[in-house]
């Protein structure tokens, strides 16, 4: 182990006219919130940078050095502060979270300017609308990584290719019309249609054929697990198209 009695740490990172590493700025912000004093080296050629990895047998920067002894990289700096490093395998709920979160907030900082109130019926529907269609940009960010994605369980898309691609369009369009209460005809069919073909596929990979998938739902490159989330996520969809529908059908 390094002597790092003396909290003292060496740092070397590009530093080129066209290029400054992030990593080694995390580096060098890390060292410092752990108290450290950085003897902070910028690498600023190309050739100097070769001829520092060349010696030190390393292929990437930066690179740092406690009592003499070299650490490593961000990654393996985290890991000798005993932070957590992010595996970028790893499942997560966070876009969802994410997503759901900042969703509420609009629906109710809505609310607040429309009504004078918070909590309302509107603040409700607001929240699933707005849900949808962030999640939908999600999707619309790269629209074939997420048709990929979604031909792993999606039940129409695997027999018609092509939904995998107009499905975060009707999403986003659904949406939009119900934070509007616009249309309610072409909002409520999408969202009943594309909520039901959703919830029987999650449910039939999941909890039938118990295959363990990651869920499309916040875009092809998301960790998200496809499960329960994903069951909710269509059930509101399914249930947003049959209170639209009601609401046209009753004239409120």
């Amino acid at each position: 182990m390094p002597d790092d009695s003396k909290k003292t740490a060496e740092l070397y990172r590009m530093v080129m006219p066209d290029h400054i590493c992030p990593f080694g700025l995390k580096s060098r912000d890390l060292l410092k919130r752990q108290g450290y004093d950085v003897d902070d080296t910028p690498l600023t050629t190309r050739e100097e940078t070769d001829a520092f990895m060349a010696k030190h047998g390393v292929d990437t920067t930066p690179q740092t050095f406690i009592g003499g002894v070299r650490i490593g990289g961000y990654d393996a700096l985290r890991e000798y502060f005993g932070k957590p490093v992010p595996d970028e395998d790893e499942t997560s709920y966070r876009p969802i979270i994410a997503i759901f979160s900042v969703a509420a907030l609009l629906a109710l900082a809505l609310s607040w300017y429309s009504f004078g109130t918070l909590i309302s019926l509107r603040t409700v529907e607001w929240f699933f609308a707005l849900s949808m269609c962030l999640l939908a940009v999600q999707k619309l960010q790269d629209v074939e990584s997420f048709s990929t994605m979604f031909l792993n369980y999606d039940l129409l898309a695997q027999r018609w290719v092509p939904y995998g691609k107009i499905y975060p369009f009707g999403e986003a369009l659904a949406g939009i019309l119900m934070v509007g209460r616009i249309l309610p005809w072409v909002s409520g069919p999408v969202a009943l249609f594309i909520g039901t073909v959703g919830a029987f596929s999650v449910f039939k990979a999941v909890y039938i054929d118990k295959r363990e998938l990651k869920c499309a739902c916040a875009g092809g490159s998301s960790n998200v697990p496809l499960g329960f989330v994903s069951l909710t996520e269509n059930l509101v969809m399914m249930g947003m198209g049959i209170w639209v529908l009601a609401r046209a059908f009753s004239g409120t």
